[in-house]
């Protein structure tokens, strides 16, 4: 059937010609996908990630498309290393029009095989960078009264799954801040949103193997997504065109959470 077969996004990338963006998790999978949609649209973007190889690679490929793209290596451990990299970005490119917080790391496994580094490890890239970038972007952004955040978080923080208690809540606690920055800030012209992806083919993903396709039959669309296919939903909610969605948590999971 059509709905199961492999997708790629149909709609057209918005302009955003005269926009900067700062893209977290951006040398590889969902990130580097939102990176070039990015790209592709106009908007001069700045990618980052621990890896500079990767990186680097990134970049070249949006610059030979045409595309403006620059990269800034961060390990986003931290409040310091969180405003470090906005103040790097600000300083190489002006000030951010469009923040993704799309890095993360997603440890599964049973409760008891975590301890109390891999706690802290998932809390501090996923919860902690992204609340210190927030706060030191969102205001640069509300005093010129525009600007979009974009959270990419995961299906599991809406519902609980086995193996997947410190990624999920990790990534709930990033659903409820989007809800709360969008409160704060919206106001003041910065819309504040999130996509939840469900299973996705990326490099991060490829040591699933068949537990990825397995956990992706559940859903209505039967199959893994694609990093395209959520940078689309990503790109659509830092665009113009969702000038009037705030505080949105938006599925693109297949329909896993709506069976």
């Amino acid at each position: 059937m059509h709905s199961r077969s492999e997708g790629t996004p149909t709609m057209s990338t918005p302009d955003m010609t005269g926009t900067t963006a700062l893209v977290t998790g951006a040398s590889s999978g969902i990130g580097r996908a939102v990176a070039v949609g990015l790209a592709r649209g106009g908007a001069r973007v700045l990618l980052t990630g621990r890896d500079s190889e990767r990186g680097e690679s990134a970049v070249r490929s949006i610059r030979e498309a045409g595309g403006k793209a620059d990269f800034l290596p961060a390990d986003l451990r931290d409040e310091p290393s969180a405003r470090n990299l906005a103040r790097e970005a600000v300083a190489l490119a002006g000030p951010i029009d469009i923040l993704v917080n799309a890095a993360g790391i997603f440890p599964f496994g049973p409760t008891e095989s975590h301890g109390e580094g891999d706690f802290d490890a998932v809390y501090a890239v996923n919860v902690k960078a992204p609340f210190f970038l927030v706060a030191e972007l969102a205001p640069a952004m509300a005093e010129r009264g525009r600007g979009a955040i974009v959270n990419v978080g995961t299906m599991v923080a809406e519902f609980g799954a086995a193996g997947m208690a410190l990624y999920g809540s990790s990534k709930a606690a990033v659903n409820l801040l989007t809800k709360a920055w969008a409160a704060e800030y919206g106001p003041r012209g910065v819309r504040v949103n999130a996509v939840n992806p469900g299973p996705t083919r990326t490099e991060g993903t490829a040591v699933m193997g068949e537990q990825l396709d397995r956990l992706a039959s559940l859903a209505p669309a039967g199959r893994a997504a694609s990093a395209e296919e959520i940078a689309s939903a990503v790109i659509y909610l830092a665009g113009d065109g969702a000038s009037f969605v705030h505080g949105a948590v938006l599925p693109v999971d297949g329909g896993r959470t709506a069976a």
